[in-house]
Order: C-alpha cells, then sequence, then structure tokens
C-alpha cells in the first residue's frame, strides 16, 4: 500500500506537466491578475453602463479587479475583434449585444470575427425595448409627427444612433422599411456621444435603449414618442408603442434589445461556469434587478447553453430582416 502511493506521488507532477498551461492556471484563477470587461462601445451607453455596474461587484467576489476598457467602432466590431483575439484564459470578457453578436455578421463583408464561434457566452445580461426620442424643445410630439415631417423633408429626418448595426440603427431601417417613410441615419460610436447631439438638436431623433434614455426622459431633456416592445413599459406607462401609432404597416412592429457577457472561445469551462454563477448572483441582487426594471430591462437567468441557442436564433432573424430592408453599410 505503501509502495503504491509513493508512486502515485512520484507520478502526479510528471501528470501535471503534461497538461496545457491554460488548464493548470484555472486552480489560482484569478491570480493575482486583473480583468479586463471589454466594452465595445463609447462611454454612456447601454453596454458601458451595465458593465460598470457589473464590473464594481464582479471584482471583489472574485479577489480581484475588473477594468472596463471602452473600444468603440463600428457597432461594436472593433471591441469584438480585439476580445475575439485575446488569450482564453479567463483575465479577457466582453459586453457583447444583439449588434455585436447577432446583427454586425449579416451586415459587414469583412467582419474580423465569428460572433457565434468566436466565443463562448457567459450570461445573458437582459432584455429591453428602445424608445424613439427627441429633443424637449422639438416640434415633434408623436411618432406621426415625425412620420409627416420626414415625408415632407429631402432625405428625411436626421436619427442618431451608437453605431452601424447597432440595434438603435435596425430599428430606423425598420420604421423605414415598414412605413414607407424615409430617413437619414447619422451613425457615432456609442449611444453617449450620440443622445447628446439629439439632446442639443444637432440631430432630430434617435431610437435609443430605455437603460440610456430614461434617465434623460425623467429629467425633461429628452421627450419619448413610442417604445419598440409590444406592450407599454411600467417604466414609461405614458408612452405609447410604435404599434398604437395607427400605421396599420406598423401594427406588429417590435425591436428587443440585448446584453450579454461573452468570452473568447476556449476559455476554460470551470472558468466560465464561475463566471456565470458570480454574474447571475450580481443580477438577481434586489438592488440590481431594482436598477434594471426601473431602466426597462428585464433581467435574464438563461444558461450558458440556453444563451447560445438564443443567439443563433438572433442571427438568423436579423439576417432575414436585414435581407428584407436592404440594409447595407458602407464598410
Amino acid at each position: 500500500m505503501q509502495r503504491r502511493q509513493l508512486l502515485k506521488a512520484a507520478a502526479a507532477p510528471l501528470v501535471l506537466a503534461g497538461l496545457p498551461a491554460v488548464v493548470k492556471a484555472q486552480g489560482n484563477w484569478p491570480a493575482a491578475k486583473n480583468i479586463t470587461y471589454m466594452v465595445p462601445f463609447a462611454t454612456g451607453g447601454t453596454t458601458d453602463t451595465l458593465g460598470r455596474l457589473i464590473a464594481q461587484q464582479l471584482g471583489p467576489a472574485l479577489g480581484t479587479t475588473v477594468i472596463v476598457e471602452n473600444r468603440g467602432g463600428a457597432g461594436g466590431s472593433v471591441g469584438s475583434e480585439l476580445a475575439a483575439r485575446a488569450q482564453p484564459d479567463g483575465y479577457t470578457l466582453l459586453g457583447g449585444t444583439i449588434s455585436s453578436h447577432a446583427i454586425n455578421i449579416s451586415l459587414y463583408p469583412k467582419l474580423g470575427y465569428d460572433p457565434v464561434k468566436s466565443f463562448t457566452p457567459i450570461t445573458l445580461i437582459g432584455t429591453n425595448p428602445l424608445v424613439l426620442v427627441v429633443a424637449a424643445n422639438s416640434p415633434y410630439k408623436s411618432l406621426q409627427d415625425v412620420l409627416e415631417a420626414a415625408k415632407k423633408r429631402q432625405g428625411g429626418l436626421s436619427s442618431a444612433s451608437a453605431g452601424a448595426g447597432t440595434s438603435q440603427h435596425l430599428a430606423l431601417e425598420m420604421l423605414g422599411w415598414k412605413s414607407g417613410v424615409k430617413f437619414t441615419h447619422v451613425p457615432y460610436k456609442g449611444s453617449g456621444p450620440a443622445i447628446q447631439d439629439v439632446m442639443g438638436g444637432q440631430v432630430d431623433m434617435m431610437f435609443d435603449t430605455t437603460v440610456v434614455a430614461a434617465p434623460h426622459i425623467q429629467s425633461g431633456k429628452l421627450r419619448a414618442l413610442a417604445v419598440t416592445s409590444k406592450q407599454r413599459l411600467e417604466a414609461l406607462k405614458d408612452v405609447p408603442t410604435v404599434a398604437e401609432s395607427g400605421v396599420s404597416s406598423l401594427a406588429n412592429f417590435e425591436v428587443t434589445s440585448w446584453q450579454a457577457l461573452f468570452a473568447p472561445s476556449g476559455t476554460p469551462d470551470a472558468i466560465v461556469q464561475k463566471l456565470h454563477q458570480e454574474v447571475a448572483k450580481i443580477i438577481a441582487t434586489p438592488d440590481m434587478k431594482a436598477r434594471l426594471k426601473t431602466m426597462g430591462m428585464e433581467p435574464s437567468t438563461l444558461s450558458p447553453a440556453q444563451i447560445a441557442e438564443f443567439q443563433k436564433t438572433e442571427v438568423a432573424k436579423w439576417a432575414a430582416v436585414i435581407k428584407e430592408a436592404k440594409v447595407k453599410v458602407d464598410s
């Protein structure tokens, strides 16, 4: 018996030596090293807001520091490509969205990553509709006003977005396609700078997530005209849905944005599961649930496997919309 134990003890280092370095690192992950939470948009947007809320609590939960890094551009594609090329060791996370991980693959002809194959889903943070907003001093008081004004102006009204391929952009394209009215799309590198220009009157309007728009609506800086959900939102009870506009072609109009957390493909399952558990705990806290609800966001409880299936469905859905609406981008 003693000889057998000695042989096992002697063999153990040899077995460990043959394991890949990334597997050996799992035991002490995250060992005295910061984790980068990459946000593929500018500061001030939904992905950035949620990333910072989660990072503040995820760091202490893991015994390390989670640093939010903003890498905006091309509807989330620039930062997503950088994250896809990072080492799959648990030290790089990405705040993925409906644009970066469902829409862009059908919109950008030379995307530098595959939204499904290049990443491993960790958590679906939540879903939320968009709200069409104009500046508080805008002459437009309803979606009908917007449609009528756009018909009369060469090129239509201008509408900002967080970038080409974002849910804000696709909501505008759907509105134009279904209503037969033209608009001029004005892409930015994130919701933060885009919504500032709407408030300042440089751009006529914008579809944005309730996470970003709600505080400005509540402060009186923006006027909400319509929400893209099937039903009115509890947080914006007085704002009608797009379907309630009275335009028959918009009767089934619905756009639901979503936010998720991903890691580069190949990240060890033990790390993925640990991250899923910890982020799920954060989302489930009464304070976080209340904050998400106030923002008009519905928290998610999907598992990584369920998120993967949900994502594939979303990719197919938006591919069909982009084809039907003939949506194009310059690059």
